[in-house]
C-alpha cells in the first residue's frame, strides 16, 4: 500500500489543550507520524486572537523589510526571513512555549530539548521586482548531520496556509536515510541544501510532494531533515509563518536567542520543560534591533565537537 503525501493532523480535545498535554493515544499518533513522515500537524492549538495580534505587527514589519536594499530574502525575493519581536507586548506562551509542542519534541528528542532558534518565514505577494518563484527543494540540515532525529522545527502559521498564499511544499518521509550526499551546494552558499534533481524525480515516482492546507491555529512539528521548499504567495497579503527549533539535549549546537529581560522569569526550565539558550537585553534594545538580525546561512544548525566514525 502506498503511503500518503498529505500530512497527518491531530485534533486535541479541549481537555487536552486545557491541561497542556496530549493523551497517550494522541501522543503515540504524533510520534508515529514524525517517525514515518517526518511531520505532524496539531490543529486548534493557538487561539486566533493571539495570532491576529502578532500577524498585524509582523505584516507591517514584512513590508518594511521588503523595502530594504538588503532585504533578508531566502533563495528568492518573494520569500524573506523575518524575526518576531521577543518583547513582553508580543510574547505569548501559546505560540512560543506551547506545552503540547514541548511534549511532542521531548518525547522525540529526549527530556528538556534546547530551544536555540526563533525566526520566521514570510511569503510576500508578487511584485514586478519579485515575480512568483519557488524555493528549490532543500534540506535545512545542509551539513553532515546525524542519521537519527536531532532537531525539530516548529512552524506556527499566523493565518491559514493554502497553496494560494504560499503553503510550504513538503516531501513526507524524506527525513529518513537522507544524507549530505543528496544535496548540492555547501553551507554558506546562497542556495545550500538543494536536493539533487535526479533524486527528486526518483522520489516523485514513489511518494511525491504536497502543498497542504494548514488551518489557522495549527502548529506543524517537522524533522529538520525533511525535504521542503517555499512556494510563491499569489494572494495580495504577506503570509507569515514562525519557525522555532528544538534540538536534542545531547546535540551540541551553540546558537542563542535574544529576549527582552522582562521575559526572564517566563523562560525558566521548570516552567517550560525546555533548556532555552536565552540571552537577555533591555526591552527597548530588543525592540530596536529585532528586525536587524542575521538571516539565512548566518545561522549554523550544526553542532560543535561532532562525533565521527562511531557507528
Amino acid at each position: 500500500m502506498s503511503l500518503p503525501s498529505t500530512p497527518l493532523s491531530i485534533q486535541p480535545s479541549s481537555a487536552e489543550i486545557k491541561k497542556g498535554q496530549l493523551s497517550q493515544r494522541n501522543l503515540e499518533i504524533a510520534i508515529r507520524a514524525i517517525q514515518r513522515d517526518g511531520l505532524v500537524v496539531i490543529e486548534d492549538l493557538v487561539p486566533h486572537e493571539i495570532l491576529d495580534k502578532l500577524n498585524t505587527k509582523m505584516v507591517k514589519d514584512a513590508y518594511e523589510l521588503q523595502g530594504r536594499k538588503d532585504s533578508p530574502f531566502n533563495y528568492n525575493k518573494g520569500n524573506i526571513q523575518q524575526d518576531p519581536p521577543l518583547t513582553g507586548e508580543w510574547f505569548s506562551e501559546e505560540i512560543f512555549l506551547n506545552p503540547i509542542v514541548t511534549q511532542i519534541t521531548s518525547t522525540t528528542l529526549g527530556p528538556k530539548p534546547s530551544l536555540r532558534f526563533i525566526s520566521g518565514n514570510t511569503a510576500l505577494p508578487p511584485t514586478p521586482s519579485s515575480p512568483p518563484a519557488s524555493q528549490p527543494t532543500h534540506n535545512d540540515a545542509d551539513f553532515d548531520h546525524p542519521c537519527i532525529p536531532f532537531a525539530m522545527v516548529i512552524n506556527v502559521p499566523l493565518v491559514t496556509m493554502t497553496p494560494e498564499n504560499g503553503s510550504t511544499e513538503i516531501w513526507l518521509g524524506t527525513h529518513a536515510n537522507t544524507t549530505i550526499a543528496d544535496q548540492e551546494g555547501e553551507h554558506g552558499d546562497r542556495a545550500s541544501g538543494r536536493i539533487k534533481k535526479e533524486l527528486l524525480e526518483e522520489r516523485r515516482s514513489t511518494r511525491g510532494p504536497c502543498q497542504p492546507v494548514v488551518k489557522k491555529g495549527s502548529v506543524v512539528v517537522r524533522d529538520l531533515r525533511l525535504w521542503h521548499g517555499g512556494k510563491p504567495n499569489l494572494s495580495d497579503v504577506p503570509r507569515v509563518m514562525l519557525a522555532l527549533i528544538h534540538f536534542a539535549p545531547w546535540y551540541r549546537n551553540q546558537m542563542t536567542v535574544e529576549f527582552s529581560s522582562t521575559l526572564k522569569d517566563r523562560l525558566a526550565t521548570e516552567k517550560t520543560g525546555l533548556d532555552i539558550a536565552a540571552i537577555f537585553a533591555e526591552e527597548e534594545e530588543v525592540r530596536k534591533n529585532y528586525l536587524n538580525r542575521p538571516y539565512g546561512n548566518a545561522y549554523d544548525f550544526n553542532q560543535i565537537d561532532r562525533i565521527d566514525g562511531v557507528f
